[in-house]
């Protein structure tokens, strides 16, 4: 049904779809398995992919808001000092605090993807290291979206502006899979074990 109507990533078009009185042959279904957490090759290399994957993509969107928060404190003057805002030290702070941010999002997801690639590390912490590289990428897009819409000034914040549909659709980022709450949950119980009650 066309319901899609959100806040951000409207270009996906990703619209409800119902299933009803729908039949799968037996011979059609490749694998069973229980409701819950498995350590299934699967679907870990689904899970594995699509997390790499969304964090290179909020890691690309902190890119771009970080080079246009640059053009914009570049192109601004300050009405006080008569400068350009790219030598105002507290935007200055405020921009480097993002990149670093950003750098260390970027070295999380190269480090987890070369693991990845060589089957380097251990098996009970991969899903752990996968929810936090996802977190710390849309973390990083969330960051560099706001810092871009502060030093831009109020053209940005016309919903028709680049750097707000970039911010709305870092956004976005804390619905997909995992959770802020169900990452956290994730890495607790690799740190500690499942919850006993």
């Amino acid at each position: 049904m066309p319901d899609w109507d959100p806040l951000g990533m409207r270009a996906t078009q990703s619209n409800t779809t119902r299933l009803t009185d729908v039949r799968v042959a037996p011979d059609a279904v490749f694998r069973q398995l229980p409701v819950g957490p498995t350590a299934d090759p699967l679907v870990f290399g689904i899970f594995a992919a699509f997390e790499t994957l969304i964090g290179a993509v909020y890691l690309g969107i902190a890119d771009r808001a970080l080079d246009l928060a640059a053009e914009f404190l570049a192109a601004r003057r300050s009405h006080v000092a008569g400068r350009a805002l790219s030598d105002d030290p507290v935007l200055r702070h405020l921009l480097a605090g993002v990149a670093m941010q950003r750098t260390g999002a970027d070295a999380e997801l190269r480090s987890v993807t070369q693991d990845l690639d060589g089957r380097a590390g251990e098996a009970s912490q991969w899903f752990a290291r996968l929810v936090t590289l996802k977190t710390h990428a849309v973390d990083a897009a969330v960051a560099a979206t706001s810092a871009a819409l502060h030093v831009g000034g109020g053209s940005g914040f016309s919903a028709s502006s680049e750097v707000a549909r970039l911010h709305r659709d870092a956004l976005a980022g804390q619905f997909h899979p995992s959770t802020r709450e169900s990452a956290r949950a994730t890495v607790a119980t690799a740190l500690l074990g499942p919850p006993t009650a």
